[in-house]
């Protein structure tokens, strides 16, 4: 991967607007910037569609996180799959964060990245057996287990590795989180983690378990929450389940994990008030011999990174105005899928014409296919750059070659200098693999 440091172009301050108060990427001289390195400067060095991440404000969205939790015996487990590319992975290994996974190929990245096994927690409700023997070998730090017959199949592989597996029990709550439907896990109908009670026998079982050790205990209610109360009733339940399996098993859990999913601002509502969660998770722990884990995702990313796409046409047909751009539901999903309202603007002033409500869609053969809908904007004429806002979490992760579509290069600006964190894909790539013979 090469570093260079592009242009920033003028020096001259310009009047400052709406964009000027977004950290990540303000505007001056009438052009958006990732700290200092023009956005309009990356589009022409790497092309479109183009992810751009802050790192100097993932760092800054770390250390809030540390700071706010401060008084409490804390390990940062970063959400992987909100972004795992490796330039990413390591700018927070560096600064301490561990890694919270769901797949071997996500530990897989963890390790490529330099973040120590000890500090990774492994999630999710379908791991394989090559996946826990695999974490096995690597000396993970815990398993989240969510099922019986996990738990038995997590013993049975650690008895053949001959290592002894930690374990804590996720924990479903029963909390309703006031989120998107798909994005909902701590409801009692979810797939995720296993009731109260059943935890507490899972507990039970673990102890008596030749080839499985308690570690701690686990919950995750949902993503996108701008609410202290969900996850503070959640805590509530855990460490109720951390007491009972002390009184019933003997077993003395050295950790809470309480998941991630902290809201941020977007084009919907506020961030999640963090230092109001902290006090109360403070409170909560008081007295107790807990640390605790956290795992945020898009709380660290999100707001750092956004989607450049080009605008291709301008049409008016059926009494509505579609800007078509380069970009679309196979580089930015969450529009499409989840609701998402992502922020966006044109990178440079001198692009912009008459407001009206416009659908802003790319390219991709689907009626699904966009990135806003019915939203005012100033109409950009063809070749305008559009920077789609809180793009940093679930947006290349979640990209897909549908319809044959090359994924999109990321870029990493960090101190001022941007560097190529993942080149292009060329049409070779969406066949390598495959056979035609």
């Amino acid at each position: 991967m090469g570093t260079r440091l592009l242009s920033t172009g003028r020096r001259r301050q310009g009047p400052p607007d709406r964009a000027s108060a977004d950290p990540a990427f303000p505007r001056r001289d009438g052009v958006l910037r990732c700290g200092d390195v023009s956005l309009e400067a990356l589009a022409h060095e790497y092309s479109t569609p183009l992810y751009v991440y802050n790192g100097d404000r993932i760092l800054e969205r770390f250390h809030a996180v540390r700071g706010a939790f401060a008084p409490i015996d804390l390990l940062i487990a970063y959400s992987v799959k909100a972004n795992p590319n490796l330039a990413v992975l390591r700018l927070l290994g560096e600064a301490g964060a561990g890694a919270d996974i769901v797949s071997g190929g996500e530990l897989y990245r963890t390790l490529r990245a330099g973040i120590d096994p000890e500090r990774v927690v492994f999630a999710g409700v379908g791991k394989t057996r090559d996946e826990m023997r695999y974490a096995l070998e690597q000396g993970i730090m815990a398993f989240h287990v969510e099922s019986a017959q996990e738990l038995a199949a997590l013993g049975e592989v650690a008895r053949g590795v001959g290592v002894i597996a930690p374990v804590a029990v996720r924990v479903n709550p029963d909390v309703h989180s006031p989120t998107h439907e798909f994005t909902r896990t701590g409801h009692a109908s979810a797939k995720f983690g296993v009731s109260p009670d059943e935890a507490v026998l899972l507990y039970a079982a673990i102890v008596e378990h030749p080839g499985l050790s308690p570690v701690g205990v686990d919950v995750h209610i949902g993503s996108q929450i701008r609410e202290p109360g969900p996850f503070l009733a959640a805590l509530d339940v855990v460490l109720g389940v951390a007491d009972r399996v002390r009184r019933a098993c003997g077993a003395d859990l050295r950790y809470a994990d309480l998941g991630g999913g902290f809201g941020i601002a977007d084009g919907e509502a506020g961030a999640l008030d963090i230092h109001a969660l902290a006090e109360g998770v403070a409170d909560r722990l008081e007295g107790r011999s807990l640390s605790l884990v956290l795992e945020p995702g898009r709380f660290l990313v999100g707001d750092a990174g956004a989607l450049l796409a080009r605008v291709l046409y301008v049409k008016r047909s059926g009494g509505k105005t579609f800007v078509i751009t380069d970009a679309g539901m196979t580089e930015l999903i969450r529009p499409s899928h989840y609701g998402g309202v992502h922020a966006i603007s044109l990178v440079c002033d001198g692009d912009k014409g008459a407001v009206e409500r416009v659908d802003i869609v790319g390219p991709v053969c689907e009626q699904g296919d966009f990135l806003a809908r019915d939203r005012r904007l100033p109409v950009p004429p063809p070749g305008a750059l559009l920077c789609v806002r809180q793009a940093g979490a679930y947006g290349f992760t979640m990209a897909s070659n549908y319809n044959s579509r090359p994924r999109p290069a990321e870029v990493l600006v960090h101190g001022g200098h941007a560097t190529l964190a993942r080149r292009r894909e060329e049409y070779g790539d969406l066949v390598r693999g495959e056979h035609d013979d």
